[in-house]
């Protein structure tokens, strides 16, 4: 077992969730989209964009449904940007 996996199930014992490792696409889906937000967005939004996400899991949404609709939120954020008039963005990057 990797460290990563190793944190994740010490975390979730201690969170009192379920016992089992997340999936791995599940997780490596989460990774890219803290990554695309703290990239595309801003540097602090990905670590609290993956936080909504746990939240709208535990209300009882799909995992894949609630990674998808950021993942698409974020891609048409961050593709207006980049075609918005003389390069402005239409949101905030952390600097």
């Amino acid at each position: 077992m990797s460290t990563l996996d190793d944190w994740l199930m010490e975390a979730g014992r201690s969170l009192a969730l379920p016992p089992g490792p997340i999936p791995a696409d599940l997780r490596n889906e989460l990774l890219d989209l803290t990554r695309d937000v703290a990239h595309g967005v801003a540097r602090v939004a990905g670590p609290l964009t993956c936080y909504l996400v746990g939240v709208a899991v535990g209300r009882g949404a799909a995992p894949g449904a609630a990674l998808a609709a950021l993942t698409d939120l974020v891609k048409a954020r961050t593709t207006d940007a980049d075609t918005g008039p003389a390069g402005a963005g239409t949101h905030e990057k952390e600097s």
